[in-house]
């Protein structure tokens, strides 16, 4: 860590709500609005916050999966996300889910006409506009919290009203 973390605090906790209260508790809470709002499917959901982890290097991201009515992706699926182009276990929607993660984060001036046409084909435009708050909040607090060294500390912040 290159942060100084007092040895009776919490890594997270400290960073994102002591140190920075007033921006800190607001990441946060954004940070938990995604899962605890979202309207994507579990596997559109999990493709595309497993590819932002993967081109992250977040190493509690990669390891976590999202658990939904006590369901998860099963044990494969993070290979399945870096193999995207190609797998079979993804319908048309997870895949881009996928692609459109991988664009946003590392060639966002890219994303052109033909994406979007297949995108609006399977996707809403809220359900875009959720994916695209999504992906945001994941390439952002991700990349943070591996910067500052506490991703391997991490563990979602809780809700602090």
């Amino acid at each position: 860590m290159i942060i100084d973390i007092p040895e009776d605090k919490d890594a997270i906790g400290y960073v994102w709500g002591e140190m920075v209260p007033e921006i800190g508790v607001a990441a946060a809470n954004f940070s938990l609005s995604v899962y605890a709002n979202t309207t994507l499917g579990l596997r559109e959901f999990e493709a595309a916050r497993l590819r932002i982890a993967q081109i992250n290097g977040c190493i509690f991201c990669l390891d976590w999966r999202t658990e939904r009515d006590g369901q998860k992706v099963e044990e494969e699926f993070a290979d399945a996300v870096t193999e995207w182009r190609t797998t079979d276990a993804f319908d048309d929607r997870t895949r881009l889910s996928a692609e459109y993660a991988e664009r946003y984060a590392l060639d966002h001036h890219g994303i052109d006409e033909e994406f979007w046409a297949r995108m609006t084909k399977h996707y809403t435009q809220q359900e875009i506009v959720e994916l695209s708050m999504s992906i945001g909040s994941w390439l952002a607090f991700g990349r943070l919290n591996h910067v500052l060294g506490i991703d391997t500390v991490c563990v979602l912040p809780s809700h602090s009203g």
